[in-house]
């Protein structure tokens, strides 16, 4: 396939002009996507071939049950079609269990369960750290505005829910997860679509397939170990000559 015009080049893609008007080409590439707040930049070969499968994988899925997304279809081992949409600004953050930047903040030890879903949003800026911010800055600052927020409120927990039931079928726990949503236009309404991906690089996940401890007891569930290989086979999407990439960036 011949390379158009690259439109955009991130730490874990690259968005080239699509073959018709309103699609771009998604490149992945091995490289580490930033983390929520400590972004780094390290190559692991093979990582975009997988990012890639699992992404098509999960938003298949989305979109048969009639959740929106920019996924249009799979060119190749590295690249797919998707819809162009206008990105919002932020980087939405579902939190099933404690972790990360959730335990620091408030104390709460790794793995505690949380009551209900807890939606989170930062803003997309890596020389601020990507921040933490309210629904308050988001609508004073004009980055998108209540129905939005409420439409992205609406994709986030049913997104949580199909990836939440996908993953405890393989075995793992999702811990958090982050999206990103986009604006598109059909005729004069526009909509909130899931955007970007839906890969390991934006997953925190818990093997629950620990093995027995000596004394015949399960051991407590765990990060999960060469990820985005042990998913992609417990899924069974895992391509042919694939090594085994590192560990992902996680949320923070």
């Amino acid at each position: 396939m011949a390379r158009r015009k690259k439109v955009y080049e991130g730490k874990a893609k690259i968005l080239f002009e699509g073959p018709e008007p309103g699609t771009l080409i998604q490149y992945f590439k091995d490289d580490e996507a930033a983390q929520a707040v400590a972004p780094i930049s390290t190559a692991t070969e093979g990582k975009g071939v997988l990012n890639n499968r699992l992404s098509e994988f999960f938003m298949t899925g989305l979109n048969n049950i009639g959740v929106p997304t920019h996924f249009i279809r799979r060119i190749n081992m590295r690249e797919q079609l998707v819809r162009m949409a206008e990105i919002l600004p932020l980087e939405v953050v579902v939190r099933n269990f404690a972790a990360g930047g959730l335990s620091r903040r408030l104390g709460i030890p790794e793995g505690t369960a949380l009551p209900r879903p807890i939606v989170e949003y930062y803003l997309k800026d890596e020389n601020l750290d990507t921040p933490l911010v309210a629904e308050e800055h988001i609508i004073a600052f004009n980055w998108a505005n209540q129905q939005d927020l409420d439409d992205i409120v609406a994709l986030a927990l049913r997104v949580n829910d199909f990836l939440s039931g996908v993953m405890l079928g393989v075995g793992v726990r999702l811990m958090d997860f982050r999206i990103e949503a986009g604006r598109i236009w059909e005729g004069d309404f526009m909509r909130l679509i899931v955007a970007d991906e839906i890969s390991p690089d934006s997953m925190r996940l818990w093997d629950l397939r620990q093995p027995e401890r000596a004394d015949g007891s399960m051991a407590d569930p765990a990060p999960l170990t060469d990820v985005y290989t042990e998913l992609a086979r417990r899924l069974g999407v895992l391509p042919s000559n694939v090594t085994h990439p590192a560990k992902p960036s996680v949320i923070n």
